[in-house]
């Protein structure tokens, strides 16, 4: 049976069938922060107003959220009208033909864990699975292969933009979050990463729970 969700999750991913709106989407996904129509613009070589077209579809197919503020940082009487910003949305979405329901026995899983008390085994296998990777000298591309969307935050600081976990995280914090700590440091274990670099919770608003940190060198 098809539920108005299922639509909805069709309709998010055939918005991203024009090859535009798809890298219009990348652009902002890549960014640091929120981005007007000028931005994407300029890093598509397209106009404005075709650059608008696509955000603003982005917008009603639930991939992008929008906001408003005054780029230059000036308020009041000459400041000029805010800018229409575009941000990715929070929402999931996910497509399966015929329907799965893969988010429900995750959840049922971290249910059972939590309930059981069995978080160090959970840990241990994700740490394990992380470790997996291959060994590689950059910790941007290891990252952003394994969907965090990494941004430095000066030279000695990583945030990661994106959780990969992020609804399950929401409802089973110490666990989901604790597996995400122990995946990303098996991560940088097994790229050959960990002597330089080191993940920490350090949890806020609108990002990963995990932050990565340069070592200090002796």
């Amino acid at each position: 049976m098809t539920t108005s969700e299922d639509l909805d999750d069709l309709d998010a991913v055939t918005a991203l069938a024009d090859g535009v709106r798809r890298q219009a989407y990348r652009v902002v996904a890549g960014g640091t922060g929120p981005l007007g129509r000028d931005e994407v613009a300029e890093a598509l070589g397209i106009g404005r107003t075709l650059a608008a077209f696509h955000l603003d579809k982005l917008v009603a197919a639930g991939l992008l959220e929008t906001s408003y503020a005054r780029r230059s940082g000036r308020t009041g009487p000459g400041a000029g009208r805010p800018a229409k910003l575009y941000r990715i949305a929070a929402a999931e979405h996910a497509v399966s033909v015929p329907p799965r329901s893969y988010r429900t026995a995750a959840e049922l899983l971290a249910e059972a864990l939590e309930q059981a008390g069995a978080e160090d085994v959970l840990y241990r296998v994700a740490e394990r699975h992380g470790r997996q990777a291959a060994p590689g000298p950059d910790v941007t591309e290891l990252l952003t292969g394994h969907g965090y969307a990494p941004a430095p935050d000066g030279p000695d600081r990583i945030e990661l933009r994106n959780c990969p976990f992020h609804q399950l995280a929401e409802q089973f914090p110490p666990v989901i979050c604790g597996m995400n700590l122990a995946m990303v440091t098996g991560l940088l274990g097994g790229a050959g990463l960990d002597a330089r670099w080191t993940a920490r919770m350090d949890a806020a608003p609108g990002r990963c729970c995990v932050t990565l940190s340069k070592k200090q060198s002796d």
